[in-house]
C-alpha cells in the first residue's frame, strides 16, 4: 500500500501550483507528506475534517478550503483517510 500511496502523492505533487500534500489516517497519524505540508499538522487536518462532517452528518464529507492571500489548503476525507493539498494561488 505504501508504494501506491507514494504514487498518488507524486501524482498530486506534479499538478500545477501544488506546493504540498499530506495524507493521514482517522487518528491523525501522518501516512505521507511531501512539499510544504508538515507532518505535525496531520492531527489538526483530520480534526478540521471531522468537525466539518458534523455540520451535515448525513451527507458525504465536505471539502474544507482554507485560503490566504497567496495560498490555498484543500482538505478532503475519504472513508478513514484524510488528504490535504496545499496550492499556490495562480
Amino acid at each position: 500500500m505504501e508504494k501506491e500511496l507514494d504514487k498518488v502523492v507524486e501524482e498530486i505533487m506534479s499538478t500545477p501550483n501544488v506546493s504540498g500534500c499530506l495524507v493521514a489516517d482517522h487518528q491523525g497519524l501522518c501516512l505521507a507528506s511531501k512539499g510544504t505540508a508538515h507532518v505535525d499538522s496531520a492531527g489538526l487536518i483530520v480534526a478540521l475534517s471531522e468537525q466539518a462532517c458534523k455540520i451535515q452528518p448525513n451527507f458525504k464529507p465536505p471539502t474544507v478550503c482554507l485560503e490566504t492571500d497567496t495560498k490555498i489548503c484543500l482538505i478532503q476525507r475519504h472513508g478513514t483517510i484524510t488528504g490535504a493539498v496545499y496550492k499556490q494561488k495562480a
